[in-house]
């Protein structure tokens, strides 16, 4: 049997929305951490189970091309997934910093870095990089959202295809065992 990448790329969407909304509803929790900061531990709780709701979404779509899925293809759903997901919040992430945030919000968070970062004895040379470069804007904000979370996707989706992908054997081996099958039925 051969391995159908035919509906990769939409179920990765739709399975993304998905996610996607989960992160909204994540993030909420976020925003309003500002205010109460116990919302903080309810995040970050979130935040711990996206791999394994990955995991999950991963092992539905496995079932749904039909109950074999490769290593590779189970990577490539995750990566995927974790893409579409982060399009969808990233139009939250950008009302926040944009509109919600107070004005100052995102400047006060790039100096708290560079003071921890000089506190923490990081190389001269860095934090004076950081230093002379530009405060990021809601955009820019936006958009580092976005490669974050392709980049935990990229590295959190590894375990999860290697979990997935178990039992997975290539189309050569199973097509040999197959033959090999039927030949000792024939005798």
């Amino acid at each position: 049997m051969i391995e159908n990448k035919n509906y990769l790329l939409k179920a990765a969407a739709t399975y993304g929305l998905s996610l996607g909304i989960y992160w909204i509803i994540k993030y909420m929790f976020f925003i309003f951490g500002l205010q109460v900061p116990f919302l903080y531990v309810v995040y970050w709780g979130m935040t711990m189970t996206v791999p394994y709701l990955a995991y999950i979404l991963t092992k539905k779509y496995k079932q749904y091309i039909g109950g074999r899925i490769s290593f590779f293809h189970a990577w490539q759903f995750g990566i995927l997934i974790y893409f579409f997901a982060a399009l969808v919040v990233s139009l939250v992430h950008y009302i926040f910093y944009r509109f919600i945030a107070p004005p100052n919000y995102i400047a006060n968070a790039y100096k708290q870095t560079i003071e921890m970062m000089t506190m923490a004895n990081v190389d001269a040379k860095l934090i004076s990089t950081l230093k002379d470069m530009a405060t990021p804007t809601s955009i820019g904000m936006t958009i580092q959202g976005i490669f974050n979370n392709v980049m935990y996707g990229i590295i959190f989706s590894i375990p999860v295809a290697a979990i997935v992908c178990r039992g997975y054997k290539s189309a050569g081996a199973i097509n040999k065992e197959d033959k090999e099958n039927t030949d000792n039925t024939i005798e």
